[in-house]
Parts: C-alpha cells; sequence; structure tokens
C-alpha cells in the first residue's frame, strides 16, 4: 500500500457500488483510483453486432462518456482517472489492467438481484476470483447508498491452512495504511481435525490466538492496535452472523488451499461465509512459496 486500486466499472448499480468502494478504500490508504470499462475484443463480438467503424467508435465514446461522470463524480480529493480497454472477457481486462497500473487491489460489485447489503457473486467476479494474482474486493449491493467513510477497522479471518502467514501480512499492511486497527477473527473451529473434542479445540483455539496476536503486533506500527476473537457460533454461517461489524469495515481472507500458486480460488470457508457478510470481502491470494511448500 498504497499504490493504486482499478474499479470494474458498467453504469449499473453494481459499477456505483463498485466505485464507492473503491472510493473508500482510495481514500483510506491513500491510493490512486483507476476506473475501468472491458469492451470485447475483436473476434468475440456476435456474429449479429455491426463491425462498422462508426458502430465501435459510438461505443467507445459512450464507454468513455459514462467513466468521465463517474470520475466527476468521484470526491476531488481522490487522484482518479477513467479508462477504456479492450479484451475478450470483462475479468482479463481488468486483471490486464490492474498489471499495468501495478494495482494493489481490483474492486468489483455484486450481481444483480441481490439483497441490499449482501453479496451475489456474478460472472466477472466469479471469473476474477479463479484468475486473478491480484487481490479482488468485493462490493455489497447497496455499497453506494451506505454513508461515505473511511474504513474504520480492517478485519481478518485467519486459521491454521496453509496462506495464513501471507494474509497476515495483507492485512497489516492495509491496516497500517489506511491508519486503522486490525481485528483478527479465529476461524480455528472451523479448521480442527474432525472429531476433536470441544475441550481440545479450545485450547488449540487459545493458544493460536496468541500466536497471531503476537504476530500481528509486531508487523503494524506503532499507536495502531491488533485484537483477536473467537468467531462464535456452531458453523461458519452461524459465527459471521453473530459478529458485530462497524460502518466501511472490511474483512480479509485467503485464497484457497486448492488455488494455483499466487492465484485466486475462493475457498469452501470464504464461500460460506460470503452469504452471511455485510461488510465488503477482500480475497488475498497465496503466495509461490506456501503453494510450494504444499
Amino acid at each position: 500500500m498504497p499504490g493504486a486500486i482499478v474499479v470494474g466499472y458498467t453504469a449499473t448499480d453494481a459499477g456505483a457500488d463498485a466505485v464507492a468502494l473503491g472510493a473508500r478504500l482510495a481514500r483510506s490508504v491513500g491510493a490512486a483510483l483507476h476506473l475501468v470499462i472491458v469492451l470485447p475484443s475483436e473476434g468475440t463480438r456476435s456474429p449479429i453486432v455491426p463491425p462498422e467503424r462508426a458502430y465501435e467508435d459510438h461505443i467507445r465514446a459512450q464507454a468513455k462518456q459514462w467513466l468521465s461522470e463517474a470520475v466527476f463524480g468521484l470526491p476531488q480529493e481522490i487522484t482518479r482517472s477513467g479508462h477504456v480497454r479492450f479484451a475478450e472477457s470483462f475479468a482479463e481486462g481488468l486483471i490486464a489492467a490492474g498489471e499495468e497500473f501495478g494495482a494493489r487491489l481490483i474492486v468489483v460489485g455484486a450481481a444483480g438481484g441481490g439483497i441490499f447489503g449482501r453479496h451475489r457473486l456474478g460472472t466477472v467476479a466469479s471469473e476474477l476470483l479463479h484468475s486473478s494474482t491480484i487481490p479482488v474486493a468485493l462490493a455489497p449491493a447497496g455499497t453506494a447508498q451506505q454513508d461515505d467513510h473511511v474504513v474504520p477497522r480492517v478485519t481478518v479471518a485467519v486459521g491454521t491452512r496453509p496462506g495464513a502467514e501471507s494474509l497476515l501480512d495483507a492485512a497489516a499492511s492495509f491496516a497500517a495504511a489506511a491508519h486503522t486497527d486490525l481485528r483478527l477473527v479465529s476461524l480455528v473451529p472451523f479448521d480442527v481435525p474432525a472429531g476433536l473434542d470441544t475441550g481440545m479445540i479450545r485450547l488449540v483455539g487459545n493458544a493460536h490466538g496468541r500466536d497471531v496476536l503476537q504476530a500481528a503486533a509486531a508487523l503494524l506500527p506503532e499507536g495502531i492496535t491488533a485484537s483477536v476473537e473467537e468467531a462464535p457460533g456452531d458453523s461458519v454461517e452461524d459465527a459471521v452472523a453473530h459478529l458485530s461489524w462497524l460502518p466501511g469495515e472490511v474483512i480479509l481472507v485467503g485464497s484457497s488451499r486448492l488455488a494455483q500458486p499466487r492465484r485466486l480460488f475462493l475457498g469452501s470457508t470464504a464461500a460460506k461465509m460470503l452469504h452471511e457478510l455485510p461488510v465488503p470481502m477482500i480475497v488475498v491470494p497465496r503466495t509461490r512459496t506456501e503453494a510450494g511448500a504444499r
């Protein structure tokens, strides 16, 4: 951090939600914001679409107008710009733009038809979560209608599975850049082997919580605190539903241990969390070192 933040923009409610979250994150960490519309590249258009140059110019002009309006509506203190890119898919174009701008995050909105304040993965988000080498931030439906915030606290869901160290590093880096406190939510009860008795789970969880808290404290600058909280409940969904959240807060989760090196894949635990989360989720890819150590 700070780096840059790329927002996958469309002139829809989901696009507005993505822009609102991108602005919140950019304002919080002092990052530049790049709004990107991806249009189909040659060879990917439907045969029914006219190939005339005038039509393509019209589409590009419309995209630039939408971007101009969205950029104009952003807070003046944010460094921002709009870009039209061409690719075989929207996700592919966003990843390429993210690499072009050295982005720390790619932000997208929820699919249409979702419940207000909740997540619903669409085609673009799903493709990003299976292929991006850059962390992906998912904006819940209705983010654009919330009050303007900076991130008041960063929560990170930590367990004992491979990838936990790189996730903690990313969360501490984000909290430091945003000058805000870090909350560690323990997922140990959902990571331990099946059949372990509740007393042993508690011992494992307490020991893990102390270790992670100590590691987080060492990563954070002076003045920023870390706390650990065990997610209560008998299931991941139940645990997430009972956690308290601050307006504007975000949660970081790691990609699946089955993901390819430095690529994202939403694991089963994170997918279950997503159904209950009322706040944005940032999915962080594993490192090559950890993936190679499996």
